[in-house]
């Protein structure tokens, strides 16, 4: 059975691995039909991600159809299209036991901390299976991006009338957008890219739109200038940058919620006394998703809330993807999210 391993930073290469054994108790045996390239995957093959190790089998964004079940197991039965929970927790430690199951004390997600899914069959605890029928693989594959937009929006927690300021327009700014619409406040979306937030206007419906300078107080006078000089309420940094981070506080209004879903290696600073202490901001961070973010997305997709057509821009085989990965890259790519599509054979790789 044919995989792609991570060997280390800018190296991949296939290998041959035993196919899995019979599910056991709990477990439920699937062949991967959809992966979707994420931040995290990129940051991996950069050497930029700090929950990356390697050698390491890529994939948490997946797309699969169940092929065999362990005793026990209810919840999906071969023949199953399913999204994948990637985050593997523990049950037992005081987060599990409190139902933070994304932020398990022992937690290993998929593809990053231990092997994913650019493979073509695996075995995973079958609770972390969610089965839709409706949705196509690659649908299935795009509802772990969204989830971490749900749980970002979730811990944000914003209100009609109120503003959302999303800073950074890629994947993850986009899902946390999509949920950010639906909580009814308005919206206003900040990049250096005049690119990105051309298609945040034209695809996704949004009006509002700054172009990011990374100076702290021009950027500052411009979002007051979008809202009658309040600054936003909600203000959600998806740019993985340390400057973007520490000077998101600036965008806060007086009683503002500033929630970082990004990640960064590089230490954070900002000041206390006449930001964050005179306008008593809550600084939040957002980490995975929760099982009924998953649950929640499918029926959105499902409903027609959440249209997934302007996501998918570059689909992949699995064949071709050592060759194609390094140019996703680039900022001239155009990609918004690579899918890459898995056969049920994979003869000849090397």
């Amino acid at each position: 059975m044919q995989a792609l391993l991570l060997e280390k930073p800018g190296e991949f290469r296939f290998i041959a691995v035993p196919e899995p054994s019979a599910p056991g108790p709990g477990e439920a045996l699937v062949r991967v039909k959809a992966v979707g390239i994420c931040g995290t995957d990129y940051g991996g093959y950069l050497g930029k991600m700090p929950f990356f190790s390697y050698p390491r089998i890529p994939g948490h964004e997946l797309g699969v159809e169940v092929v065999a079940v362990g005793s026990g197991v209810e919840n999906v039965q071969p023949g199953d299209r399913c999204c994948v929970e990637p985050y593997i927790n523990c049950q037992a430690c005081h987060s599990c036991q409190r139902g933070l199951t994304n932020c398990c004390e022992h937690h290993q997600t998929l593809g990053v901390h231990c092997d994913g899914g650019l493979r073509q069959l695996f075995t995973l605890p079958a609770r972390k299976l969610h089965p839709s029928p409706r949705l196509t693989h690659v649908q299935n594959a795009l509802v772990e991006t969204l989830a971490i937009g749900c749980h970002a929006i979730d811990r944000a927690a914003p209100k009609p009338g109120e503003t959302v300021l999303i800073i950074g327009a890629g994947p993850i700014g986009l899902s946390v957008l999509e949920f950010a619409k639906l909580s009814g406040a308005r919206v206003v979306v900040m990049d250096m890219q005049p690119q990105r937030l051309a298609f945040v206007r034209d695809s996704m419906g949004v009006r509002d739109t700054l172009v990011a300078s990374g100076d702290a107080a021009v950027d500052e006078e411009a979002v007051r200038g979008l809202t009658a000089g309040r600054c936003c309420e909600v203000v959600v940094d998806a740019t993985g940058s340390h400057a973007s981070m520490s000077q998101a506080l600036h965008l806060c209004s007086f009683g503002g919620r500033l929630v970082y879903v990004g990640i960064t290696q590089q230490d954070l600073s900002f000041p206390h006394a006449t930001v964050m202490h005179r306008r008593e901001l809550s600084l939040l961070a957002s980490r995975n998703a929760l099982s009924r973010d998953f649950s929640r997305i499918i029926q959105l997709i499902e409903s027609g809330a959440i249209n997934t057509r302007p996501w998918i821009t570059h689909r992949i085989p699995f064949a071709e993807t050592i060759r194609t990965f390094p140019a996703l890259l680039s900022p001239g790519s155009g990609v918004l999210k690579a899918v890459i599509e898995m056969p049920d054979e994979l003869p000849g790789l090397a």
